[in-house]
């Protein structure tokens, strides 16, 4: 028998593309009602539209939110507590990378990257856990990254954010195990997204991880029993070029 999560709700940040979008298929195609947040209104409309059309009896809701703004975080997770029923899972999955030397890169790409990458994460968490602990068997799912343990150079806003993303999961999960909310969070290595690929083009990306393949490990997870906490999965490419 699959995944059935009809009658809960899930948050998924950076929802529109992606890690995010393949997630919030996922869940929806599992009977879970989604709301997901991407900065562009645009974009996260016609996400939401896609899934209502492909998931028949889930509900989409398209949010837009910057999670660097604090008042955005809180918007999505009240309209989505408020006109979806509550919340049983967040998904923190919006992220950024800006790369370059530390003493040549921008504050205002150091803060962007910190911000969304972090500041993104506590708002989000900050905010829906007053629901999650609601619920019985809500679950905080944290996208990382490898780059949270591997630092290399031009990285040093991208691994000390993902690195920070790691403590933080690791410190929270401590903190609300209790409470029936399980925390955990995956560390992918090379995925076929946007995000590897600027240019939109995936081409000659067979080898990377899929964006399902991650979607996958979150459904897996979910489907876990009510005993066990799979807290940190890294995930690799099996042949990387």
């Amino acid at each position: 028998m699959g995944l059935d999560l009809k009658g809960r709700t899930a948050v998924v940040t950076g929802g529109s593309k992606g890690i995010g979008y393949a997630i919030a298929h996922a869940l929806a195609a599992a009977g879970a009602n989604v709301a997901i947040g991407a900065r562009t209104a645009e974009d996260v409309e016609r996400a939401a539209r896609d899934l209502t059309q492909k998931h028949a009896g889930a509900r989409a809701l398209g949010i837009r939110c910057d999670v660097r703004s604090r008042e955005d975080c809180e918007t999505l997770i009240e309209r989505a507590a408020s006109e979806l029923g509550g919340i049983d899972i967040l998904i923190n999955n919006a992220g950024i990378g800006r790369f370059a030397k530390v003493e040549e890169m921008d504050v205002e790409d150091w803060d962007a990257v910190i911000g969304t990458n972090l500041n993104g994460l506590f708002y989000c968490t900050h905010a829906a856990l007053p629901h999650l602990k609601q619920r019985d068997a809500s679950w905080i799912i944290n996208i990382g990254s490898l780059a949270g343990k591997n630092a290399f150079p031009r990285g040093a806003a991208y691994n000390a954010s993902k690195f920070a993303l790691i403590g933080f999961s690791e410190a929270l999960m401590q903190e609300v195990r209790h409470d029936g909310v399980r925390v955990s969070y995956i560390m992918p290595g090379s995925v076929a997204t946007e995000f590897s690929h600027p240019s939109g083009s995936t081409a000659g990306a067979d080898w990377r991880i899929g964006a399902e393949d991650i979607a996958q490990i979150v459904t897996d997870l979910l489907a876990m029993p009510e005993r066990t906490l799979p807290s940190r999965v890294e995930v690799r490419p099996a042949r990387p070029q």
